[in-house]
């Protein structure tokens, strides 16, 4: 049986830099307060967005920050983003090699599927895993269990993602973890988090997994 291998979405096959910092800086205003430039915000993109936003409004308003937040990034948000250099032609070469893909990510699954078609990726993609607009499951720990229950794995089971989250939630459930350096994501982090390869470039995947 070939390995299923799952791929992070934010910083690993796309770069959802603007719609993303573009959308906390829009729930921040509405706090009145000093809204920090979108490079200052990137740390927000990959862990789950809830304690990243209760980090800058703190914990007792975050619910309401991300109901802000989500009032743009479901309107515009989702779509100011874009592939990165290479994803669809190292996807390509991975699926004709036989292997399953999927895509796990702490993203709410209805906009991590709007995302995938809006860029023609199902065609790669067995099935999306993401979490729910409750947060349930947005913790990659447990977003990972429950996709490995849910497609069955028999062969070697591998994480590729860019943040350390992506990383310990792998090695939390005897996964293969692949630390991408395209993303928003420091070869540092992901070295401390026990990453087993870190790569630099999508394509650099492809003698890792064939």
């Amino acid at each position: 049986m070939k390995d299923s291998v799952f791929f992070d979405l934010d910083g690993t096959l796309t770069d959802p830099k603007i719609g993303i910092t573009s959308s906390i800086q829009y729930a921040l205003e509405k706090f009145g307060i000093d809204v920090p430039k979108k490079d200052e915000l990137t740390w927000c993109i990959g862990p789950p967005l809830l304690g990243s936003l209760g980090d800058l409004v703190g914990n007792e308003h975050a619910s309401m920050a991300l109901r802000y937040y989500r009032e743009r990034f479901a309107d515009v948000g989702w779509h100011e983003n874009s592939l990165y250099p290479g994803i669809s032609e190292t996807l390509a070469i991975l699926v004709d090699s036989g292997l399953s893909l999927y895509v796990a990510t702490s993203k709410p699954f209805v906009y991590a599927k709007r995302i995938i078609d809006h860029f023609d990726m199902g065609q790669y993609f067995r099935e999306i895993f993401g979490s729910e607009l409750d947060g349930a499951r947005s913790n990659k720990e447990d977003l990972l269990r429950f996709a490995l229950l849910e497609t069955r794995s028999t062969g070697a089971s591998i994480m590729i993602g860019d943040r350390k989250h992506d990383v310990l939630g792998a090695l939390n459930n005897n996964m293969r973890a692949i630390g991408v350096t395209y993303g928003y994501g420091s070869c540092e982090e992901l070295e401390k988090a026990g990453a087993h390869e870190i790569v630099d470039q999508p394509e650099d995947l492809l003698p890792l997994l064939l």
